[in-house]
C-alpha cells in the first residue's frame, strides 16, 4: 500500500532536544535547591509530557512541596531556551524536504507543551511540516498514547489512519500508533535503544531517516 501521510513524534524522532531539556530540568532544580539530574537520567524521564518529566526529576515527585514551583520554573526556562542546543538529527531535513516534494502529508504530534512545539516547528520545520499538535489537556485533549491528537492531525491532513504511518522513538509512540490503528516505525537514533523498543513491542525498526521514504515511492 502506498501511504499518503506520516505522523511524526518530535523529541527523539525529528529533533535531538535532550540537552535543552536537561538544562531546563536543572535550572528548575537549582532554583528550588534540589539535586541536579544527568543527561542519561533525563533521557529516561522524557516521553510522557513535561509534568511527568518534572515529576520524575523532583525527589518524591508531586508530593514534594516545591513541585509546582519547579514545574513552572521548568516551563519558563524551556520556553525561553528550547533551541539553544537542539538540532534535527542527521538526515532528517533531507528526508522531510523529499517528502514535501512528493506531496506527502506531514504532521508532528508531541506530548511537549503546545507552545514549545509550535515555536520549534516555526524555527526548524516551517517549510516542510504541514500540521503541528502539542500537549493541550486544558482543552480536554488527552496526551499520547491516547490517539485523539493523532486523529486531529489526520483530519487536518484529510487522510484516514489507514492511509498514514506513525514514526516515533519510544514505547509511548508504539502504543499511540496501536491505539490509532496505524503502523509504527520505531527509530533507533532517538531517546530509546533498539533493545528497549523491541521489549516494548516494536516490530518495524529503522536506523536512518531516509528509510522512511521507501513507504512513499
Amino acid at each position: 500500500m502506498k501511504y499518503k501521510a506520516v505522523i511524526f513524534d518530535l523529541d527523539g524522532t525529528l529533533l535531538n532536544t535532550l540537552e535543552d531539556l536537561t538544562d531546563a530540568v536543572n535550572a528548575a532544580m537549582k532554583r528550588n535547591s534540589l539535586p541536579v539530574r544527568t543527561l542519561e537520567e533525563v533521557r529516561r524521564f522524557v516521553g510522557n509530557g513535561i509534568v511527568k518529566l518534572v515529576e520524575r526529576a523532583v525527589p518524591e515527585g508531586k508530593k514534594n512541596p516545591v513541585f509546582d514551583k519547579a514545574l513552572q520554573d521548568f516551563k519558563s526556562y524551556y520556553q525561553a531556551h528550547c533551541w539553544n542546543k537542539t538540532a534535527p538529527y542527521p538526515g532528517v531535513m533531507d528526508m522531510l524536504v523529499e517528502l514535501a516534494e512528493k506531496k506527502v502529508g506531514t504532521a508532528i504530534v508531541s506530548n511537549k507543551a503546545d507552545a514549545a512545539v509550535q515555536k520549534l516547528k516555526t524555527y526548524y520545520f516551517d517549510e516542510v511540516i504541514a500540521v503541528v499538535r502539542g500537549e493541550n489537556e486544558k482543552k480536554g485533549i488527552p496526551k499520547k498514547p491516547a490517539p485523539e491528537m493523532v486523529f486531529g492531525a489526520l483530519r487536518e491532513l484529510g487522510v484516514s489512519p489507514e492511509e498514514a504511518i506513525y514514526v516515533g522513538d519510544s514505547d509511548v509512540d508504539i502504543k499511540t500508533a496501536e491505539n490509532a490503528g496505524m503502523p509504527c516505525l520505531s527509530v533507533c537514533w532517538g531517546f530509546r535503544d533498539e533493545n528497549f523498543l523491541k521489549k516494548h513491542g516494536a516490530d518495524r525498526l529503522i536506523y536512518k531517516p531516509e528509510e522512511i521514504l521507501k513507504f512513499f515511492r
